[in-house]
Protein backbone atom coordinates (compact mmCIF):
# COMPACT_ATOMS: atom_id res chain seq x y z
CA UNK A 1 0.00 0.00 0.00
CA UNK A 2 1.51 3.14 -1.23
CA UNK A 3 1.94 5.75 1.74
CA UNK A 4 0.12 8.67 1.59
CA UNK A 5 1.82 12.08 1.72
CA UNK A 6 -0.18 13.75 3.77
CA UNK A 7 0.63 11.15 6.42
CA UNK A 8 4.19 11.54 6.55
CA UNK A 9 5.05 14.74 8.37
CA UNK A 10 8.16 16.98 7.74
CA UNK A 11 9.44 14.93 5.52
CA UNK A 12 9.77 15.79 1.57
CA UNK A 13 9.98 13.54 -1.57
CA UNK A 14 12.69 11.85 -3.33
CA UNK A 15 11.95 11.16 -6.76
CA UNK A 16 7.88 12.31 -6.13
CA UNK A 17 8.46 9.06 -4.02
CA UNK A 18 7.63 10.07 -0.02
CA UNK A 19 10.44 9.87 1.46
CA UNK A 20 10.51 8.30 5.33
CA UNK A 21 10.95 10.04 8.61
CA UNK A 22 14.90 10.73 9.29
CA UNK A 23 15.78 8.18 12.29
CA UNK A 24 18.66 10.75 12.75
CA UNK A 25 18.36 14.29 14.52
CA UNK A 26 18.66 17.20 11.90
CA UNK A 27 18.87 20.77 12.38
CA UNK A 28 17.73 23.16 9.82
CA UNK A 29 20.00 26.25 9.58
CA UNK A 30 18.20 29.32 9.29
CA UNK A 31 19.94 31.28 7.25
CA UNK A 32 20.59 29.23 4.45
CA UNK A 33 17.55 26.31 4.72
CA UNK A 34 20.81 23.62 5.17
CA UNK A 35 19.73 20.27 6.43
CA UNK A 36 22.27 19.12 8.81
CA UNK A 37 23.12 16.46 11.46
CA UNK A 38 23.51 18.99 14.76
CA UNK A 39 27.17 18.92 15.85
CA UNK A 40 27.80 17.46 19.26
CA UNK A 41 29.84 20.01 20.57
CA UNK A 42 27.80 23.25 19.64
CA UNK A 43 30.13 24.03 16.73
CA UNK A 44 31.51 27.23 15.64
CA UNK A 45 29.45 30.71 15.99
CA UNK A 46 28.23 32.48 13.26
CA UNK A 47 25.57 35.38 13.40
CA UNK A 48 22.46 33.68 11.58
CA UNK A 49 23.79 30.47 11.16
CA UNK A 50 23.24 27.00 13.01
CA UNK A 51 25.98 25.45 15.01
CA UNK A 52 26.18 22.74 12.25
CA UNK A 53 26.09 24.93 9.28
CA UNK A 54 28.68 27.43 10.46
CA UNK A 55 31.08 24.35 11.30
CA UNK A 56 30.72 22.71 8.10
CA UNK A 57 31.53 26.19 6.52
CA UNK A 58 34.66 25.99 8.80
CA UNK A 59 35.88 22.32 8.00
CA UNK A 60 35.23 22.93 4.03
CA UNK A 61 37.09 26.02 4.01
CA UNK A 62 39.94 24.94 6.22
CA UNK A 63 42.44 24.39 3.63
CA UNK A 64 41.86 27.97 2.01
CA UNK A 65 42.51 29.58 5.64
CA UNK A 66 45.54 28.01 5.74
CA UNK A 67 47.11 28.53 2.37
CA UNK A 68 45.28 32.46 2.08
CA UNK A 69 48.29 34.21 3.60
CA UNK A 70 50.62 33.27 1.53
CA UNK A 71 48.70 33.32 -2.03
CA UNK A 72 46.57 36.25 -3.25
CA UNK A 73 44.50 34.28 -5.26
CA UNK A 74 43.48 31.64 -2.74
CA UNK A 75 42.49 34.94 -0.41
CA UNK A 76 40.27 35.63 -3.15
CA UNK A 77 38.36 32.38 -3.56
CA UNK A 78 38.48 32.93 0.13
CA UNK A 79 36.68 36.12 0.71
CA UNK A 80 34.32 34.72 -1.90
CA UNK A 81 33.15 32.26 0.14
CA UNK A 82 33.39 34.21 3.47
CA UNK A 83 30.94 36.75 1.44
CA UNK A 84 28.66 33.96 0.04
CA UNK A 85 27.73 32.96 3.47
CA UNK A 86 27.37 36.05 5.34
CA UNK A 87 25.11 36.93 2.34
CA UNK A 88 23.22 33.56 3.31
CA UNK A 89 23.36 34.57 6.61
CA UNK A 90 22.52 37.81 7.00
CA UNK A 91 21.15 39.32 10.70
CA UNK A 92 18.95 42.50 11.68
CA UNK A 93 21.69 43.02 14.26
CA UNK A 94 24.62 43.57 11.88
CA UNK A 95 23.18 45.23 8.18
CA UNK A 96 26.43 46.79 7.20
CA UNK A 97 28.39 43.51 6.95
CA UNK A 98 25.39 42.20 5.07
CA UNK A 99 25.61 45.64 2.74
CA UNK A 100 29.55 45.25 2.56
CA UNK A 101 29.37 41.40 1.90
CA UNK A 102 26.89 41.95 -1.15
CA UNK A 103 29.11 44.62 -3.14
CA UNK A 104 32.07 42.82 -2.46
CA UNK A 105 30.12 39.62 -3.58
CA UNK A 106 28.97 41.83 -6.95
CA UNK A 107 32.79 43.19 -6.90
CA UNK A 108 34.73 39.63 -7.35
CA UNK A 109 31.84 38.39 -9.88
CA UNK A 110 32.08 41.91 -11.88
CA UNK A 111 28.66 42.57 -11.40
CA UNK A 112 26.10 45.19 -9.91
CA UNK A 113 26.03 45.16 -6.55
CA UNK A 114 22.92 44.34 -4.60
CA UNK A 115 21.80 46.91 -1.78
CA UNK A 116 21.72 44.74 1.56
CA UNK A 117 17.76 47.23 2.01
CA UNK A 118 16.54 44.14 -0.38
CA UNK A 119 14.68 41.60 1.45
CA UNK A 120 16.64 38.13 1.96
CA UNK A 121 15.76 35.42 0.06
CA UNK A 122 13.45 32.57 1.01
CA UNK A 123 14.87 30.10 -1.03
CA UNK A 124 18.64 29.57 -1.77
CA UNK A 125 19.58 27.48 -4.84
CA UNK A 126 22.96 26.55 -3.68
CA UNK A 127 24.40 26.62 0.22
CA UNK A 128 27.38 25.21 1.30
CA UNK A 129 26.49 22.18 1.84
CA UNK A 130 25.91 21.42 -1.62
CA UNK A 131 29.16 22.77 -1.96
CA UNK A 132 30.79 20.26 0.76
CA UNK A 133 28.65 17.62 -1.23
CA UNK A 134 30.09 18.34 -4.40
CA UNK A 135 34.15 18.65 -3.33
CA UNK A 136 35.13 14.76 -3.95
CA UNK A 137 34.66 15.62 -7.45
CA UNK A 138 34.73 19.39 -8.17
CA UNK A 139 37.58 22.09 -7.41
CA UNK A 140 36.98 23.95 -4.14
CA UNK A 141 37.76 27.43 -6.53
CA UNK A 142 35.46 26.10 -8.74
CA UNK A 143 32.62 25.44 -6.31
CA UNK A 144 32.57 28.99 -4.77
CA UNK A 145 32.65 30.61 -7.37
CA UNK A 146 29.23 28.63 -8.36
CA UNK A 147 27.60 29.39 -5.16
CA UNK A 148 28.92 32.84 -5.11
CA UNK A 149 27.00 33.41 -8.47
CA UNK A 150 23.78 31.78 -7.36
CA UNK A 151 24.06 33.70 -4.09
CA UNK A 152 24.15 36.69 -6.30
CA UNK A 153 21.40 35.75 -8.61
CA UNK A 154 18.67 34.79 -5.58
CA UNK A 155 19.67 38.37 -4.57
CA UNK A 156 19.13 39.94 -7.54
CA UNK A 157 16.08 38.10 -8.11
CA UNK A 158 14.38 39.30 -4.81
CA UNK A 159 14.89 42.44 -6.01
CA UNK A 160 13.20 42.05 -9.18
CA UNK A 161 10.66 40.83 -7.77
CA UNK A 162 10.40 43.43 -5.37
CA UNK A 163 9.97 45.97 -8.42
Amino acid sequence: MPLDPRSVRGCGTIGGVPAAPSPEPIETCPGCGAVLAPVADGGAIHPGASASCARLFEDTLRGLREEAATDAATAAVLQQADDAYDAQHATPADPGRLRTSLERLGASLERTGVSGDAPVPQVWRTTIADVAADLDVIDLPVLVESWARSVHEDWTATVAARS
